[in-house]
């Protein structure tokens, strides 16, 4: 692990610091905890829009969409049984 120095407004710390207490955890903990969700999220985020540039670039057609909704399950069968 390495260490690092950041600058942080006084109030967001103090925020952060009766959250840190509350939940029994380190500052350092909880930052790193939430980069990684930051970090998870723009992946996500990412992988979407490269998706949607996808489909923008390249439509399906008419036919391509009826061959998906043929094999589309939408739980029929579960909702039967209710």
């Amino acid at each position: 692990m390495k260490t690092i120095q950041m600058t942080i407004d006084e109030e967001l710390l103090e925020r952060v610091d009766e959250l840190v207490e509350e939940l029994d955890t380190t500052r350092s903990a909880y930052i790193r905890e939430l980069l990684e969700k930051a970090l998870e999220a723009h992946h996500w985020r990412e992988l979407e829009r490269l998706d949607e540039e996808g489909y923008r670039k390249s439509p399906l057609d008419d036919q391509e969409v009826e061959v998906w909704l043929a094999v589309q399950d939408w739980g029929d069968e579960w909702n039967a049984a209710k």
